[in-house]
């Protein structure tokens, strides 16, 4: 038996290195053979949102980088090993940059599982799934959301057992090991996924005083062309007719300057509303939002934090259903909570793909309800309230029927696979023992 360890954990991080040495000693107690990957140390791009790995060479990412061994040792996997910091209630960026690449190992046509819209498998069997993170204090809401997002993956990659074990800085070796051992035996013995509820989001949203800056960051490596511009920049105009000076910052292209970056963060301190717009990537935020996030966080750590300032999130999924998008809400409000933001709540879209970052009103009646949401949202936010729940209503509720949109998507897979010459290549599995085109 084979457990793969993805380790996302950060340079001298004394915590990651306890829980991985607990963890490796007990399973090879157990009887497994360890692999463990240092995913810092590894050459992994950004998963650039192309849909490549589906439909140009399906089944093996377009960029060839570590990310492809990976992804392949994990097909070849008894245990996949989650090893992380917990991060606003997520995972690290470390870590989160390889999973947003697990997705060639799954296929692009539609399936329902558990009464909701999901990806088929591409590969016959896939590994169990184990997750271990670890804070540096309890904190029971990010926890709640962290094992959340452990059950929503454990659908998304077809574990058949799954569990997941969550250990604190200040506990002793006997205490790690202990939970550590326990993670296991939920994994060996316990129920194959437990639903987890996630926490009861509490917006916080400033009434103190009308926004007069607005800053948008847009998390889509589509940059300008993504749905997420298009939600945010509709917003915005709105926010620029109640005469709000406003700003946009595409998160994708400010990370590998630091002249970018301290611009980003000054602008961060000098906006009363920051808004996030993103696509939902793995059930949570792109691995470089969550980047970002963390430099955001740092750089508010043990600083004088303006309570005045409000942050909200605008995020959209390739599903039909919006409750995807639930567990990436409720990381952003515990990354407001956490970074001394005021959370004023947040909107999901599903299906937002069909957008494909055309401006809403030029795509006529299709978007009047999205364009509705975000008048109403735009309205409340320049008075540093609460998105309304009317809002999200009508955020969510879905254009067309999910069993049509699950056809018409199959369809356009196949559509968009033809102009590669992929279209009969679309279920090969690569990276299995013997490679198949079949399914």
């Amino acid at each position: 038996m084979k457990a793969l360890l993805l380790d996302g954990s950060h340079t001298d991080d004394h915590t990651g290195e306890r829980v991985r040495t607990a963890l490796t000693s007990a399973l090879q107690t157990r009887g497994w053979e360890v692999e463990h990957i240092v995913l810092r140390e590894k050459t992994i791009g950004n998963c650039a949102g192309d849909f490549f790995c589906w439909i140009r060479t399906p089944g093996v990412c377009n960029v060839d980088d570590d990310n492809r061994a990976i992804a392949e040792a994990l097909v070849a996997s008894d245990l996949m090993v989650y090893l992380t910091p917990v991060t606003f209630g997520g995972y690290a960026s470390a870590l989160k940059r390889m999973v947003d690449h697990q997705i060639q190992n799954v296929s692009p046509f539609f399936a329902m599982v558990e009464g909701e819209t999901h990806h088929q498998k591409r590969y016959p069997r896939y590994p169990d799934f184990l997750a271990v993170g670890w804070m540096d204090a309890p904190d029971g809401e990010a926890e709640a959301v962290f094992r959340h997002l452990v059950h929503r993956n454990t659908i998304n990659f077809f574990a058949e057992r799954a569990a997941c074990a969550v250990v604190y800085a200040g506990q002793s070796d006997a205490e790690i090991q202990a939970a550590v051992r326990q993670g296991l035996h939920d994994l060996e013995h316990g129920p194959p996924a437990r639903t987890v509820d996630l926490p009861i989001r509490r917006e916080t949203g400033n009434r103190e005083s009308q926004v007069r800056r607005a800053l948008l960051l847009v998390g889509s490596p589509r940059t300008r062309k993504s749905t997420s511009h298009s939600l945010g920049e509709y917003l915005f105009e709105r926010l620029r007719a109640q005469s709000i000076q406003t700003d946009t910052i595409y998160l994708h292209t400010v990370l590998r300057s630091p002249e970018k970056m301290k611009s980003l963060l000054e602008a961060v301190d000098g906006a009363d509303l920051v808004t996030l717009a993103f696509p939902l990537y793995v059930d949570s935020l792109p691995a470089p939002v969550i980047e970002a996030l963390e430099r955001l966080a740092a750089h508010r750590s043990g600083r004088l934090r303006t309570p005045r300032q409000s942050f909200t999130a605008l995020v959209n999924c390739g599903f039909p259903e919006a409750h995807h998008n639930a567990t990436a809400l409720a990381i952003c409000a515990t990354f407001a909570r956490q970074a001394g933001f005021a959370w004023a709540g947040g909107l999901a879209l599903g299906g937002g793909e069909g957008i494909a970052g055309k401006p809403l009103a030029g795509l006529g009646g299709r978007t009047i309800r999205i364009r509705k949401s975000l008048e109403l949202a735009a309205t409340v936010l320049a008075q540093g309230q609460n998105i309304p729940k009317a809002a999200q209503e009508l955020m969510a509720r879905p254009a067309i029927p999910a069993w049509l949109y699950r056809l018409i998507g199959s369809h356009g897979w196949k559509r968009w696979a033809r102009k590669y010459g992929a279209e009969k290549a679309l279920r090969r599995r690569p990276y299995s023992a013997q490679a198949s085109d079949s399914p």
